[in-house]
């Protein structure tokens, strides 16, 4: 019988968390560690190893609040992750051992964040939504990525439209290094007005990860003469490019700036990957979606892909217990 056991991830932990994460069953920089800890200030981490006898099977990247573990709050996504040879017994009886962890360390319930499919390395071997129905999961909210298939799209003429409006406008799309004319000029202000938030990340936290994570996180921005009217934060892994902030000037629309700007990423810089996931269109915890978002991202051909949020209670590994026959 296999030993599983269950460790809480320490700084000393960093190398080899991140050189599994690396060969791991997913296609994101997310879960490399300078990522995850450069809002350690923010979130108490309890993230967790998993070994069968002593060798490493499967992280969880995870903070604590109280009573509750999530799915790391810091970061879009999360899930358990394995190597690409695990077996589904192994993933069975990993997932117990971590529930029988938790609720013998004073954690009575963990919400766990779906990783989206497009970002899996091998998505036949993924057996959460069984582990989810075992442990009788609820589910608490469900997000749309709207991601476009890049060996088959078809663009709406609305965006066709638009992408023949920014060529009109004679605008150009550069790829910058820093982000200080985004952040500054468009970025800040367009998410203050129109939903009163700020972006998840401040310009030094955006600038700190793009110093660490050069090769994986882009900023393309559109100009009409030599002023920027629109712009795009990418954070791009092996096989999918995704749009972490989209946004432009009161001229997007006369402009067709980002019908522009994104036809050329689509069509040049990141015609080779898999997919581009232009990110979710939800308000209100998931409960609405924007319409006019949504409908200008399907214009492009994207379409839903799923993400969901679920709450299992800890004391539920006992479910998992008479699994096999």
């Amino acid at each position: 019988m296999s030993d599983y056991n269950v460790k809480i991830y320490k700084v000393n932990d960093k190398t080899k968390w991140n050189n599994f994460a690396l060969k791991s069953n997913q296609d994101t920089f997310l879960f490399q560690r300078d990522f995850m800890d450069y809002h350690s200030h923010i979130f108490v981490d309890y993230s967790l190893l998993i070994y069968d006898d002593k060798k490493l099977i499967a992280l969880l990247p995870a903070n604590r609040v109280g009573e509750n573990l999530y799915s790391h709050q810091g970061l879009t996504y999360g899930g358990l992750i394995t190597d690409n040879l695990i077996k589904t017994t192994a993933i069975i009886n990993v997932f117990k051992a971590v529930l029988e962890f938790l609720n013998t360390n004073g954690i009575k319930r963990i919400t766990l964040k779906e990783l989206p499919s497009i970002y899996l390395q091998n998505p036949t071997n993924n057996a959460l939504a069984y582990l989810l129905f075992r442990t009788q999961a609820k589910l608490m909210r469900t997000d749309l990525h709207s991601v476009l298939e890049l060996t088959d799209n078809t663009y709406s003429n609305s965006r066709k439209k638009g992408i023949k409006r920014g060529e009109k406008s004679n605008l150009r799309v550069e790829e910058v290094q820093d982000f200080d004319l985004f952040w500054n000029t468009i970025l800040i202000a367009n998410l203050s007005s129109k939903h009163g938030v700020k972006p998840v990340h401040s310009l030094e936290e955006i600038t700190l990860l793009k110093s660490q994570f050069k090769n994986n996180i882009r900023q393309f921005n559109v100009f009409k003469d030599q002023t920027i009217v629109a712009g795009t934060t990418i954070f791009e892994t092996e096989h999918v490019a995704h749009c972490q902030y989209i946004s432009g000037n009161a001229d997007k629309n006369t402009l067709g700036s980002l019908d522009f700007l994104h036809h050329h990423l689509i069509k040049t810089v990141f015609k080779d990957k898999q997919y581009y996931d232009f990110g979710t269109s939800n308000i209100n915890a998931g409960q609405q979606i924007n319409e006019g978002l949504l409908y200008w991202k399907e214009g492009f051909g994207a379409r839903s892909v799923a993400q969901g949020f679920y709450e299992i209670e800890t004391e539920n590994y006992k479910l998992l217990d008479a699994i096999f026959v």
